[in-house]
């Protein structure tokens, strides 16, 4: 299916410049090229597994998924925090409708926001600390029965 990225959104007027000027730096850039992985969903459905890219780094979190036209059903993109904070994304040059899962400690999915509108500049906040964003075409997580409370098993998302 299709699918593009979501950005953080900026919470402050050097969060926005900071924001801006990676936006700049991503146009001037080749595609930057992110770590391949995989994770495990757990709902009351059962175990599903999807491929996935990690955007680590401030500019891999500020490009995401942006500007793809195509993402597989099972495939996803993780936006691992160092601490667990308050996050917003949006969904500035994001073609696609996405499905955003914001994930607690241990994994614990705390909030989805299901089919978010592309190209909005809408905030989509995550309402409670998390340590990470799993992004999904929209419908994955009615597709598999996610609901918050459920876990999603990765390497980074398992801190104690």
């Amino acid at each position: 299916m299709l699918n593009a990225r979501a950005v953080p959104y900026p919470q402050s007027p050097f969060a926005a410049l900071v924001a801006v000027a990676l936006l700049c730096l991503g146009a001037l850039s080749p595609a930057l090229a992110f770590e391949s992985s995989s994770l495990t969903v757990e709902t009351e459905t059962g175990s599903h597994e999807f491929s996935l890219e990690i955007a680590r780094t401030p500019q891999e979190q500020a490009q995401g998924l942006m500007h793809r036209r195509t993402m597989a059903d099972d495939h996803g993109m993780l936006f691992p925090f160092e601490r667990a904070r308050e996050a917003s994304f949006w969904m500035l040059n994001t073609y696609i409708s996405l499905d955003m899962i914001f994930i607690a400690d241990d994994g614990i999915v705390h909030r989805i926001e299901r089919g978010t509108e592309p190209l909005s500049r809408r905030s989509v906040p995550s309402r409670g600390p998390v340590i990470a964003v799993l992004e999904f075409v929209a419908g994955t997580a009615d597709r598999i029965g996610l609901q918050p409370g459920d876990r999603v098993l990765h390497p980074d998302l398992q801190r104690n």
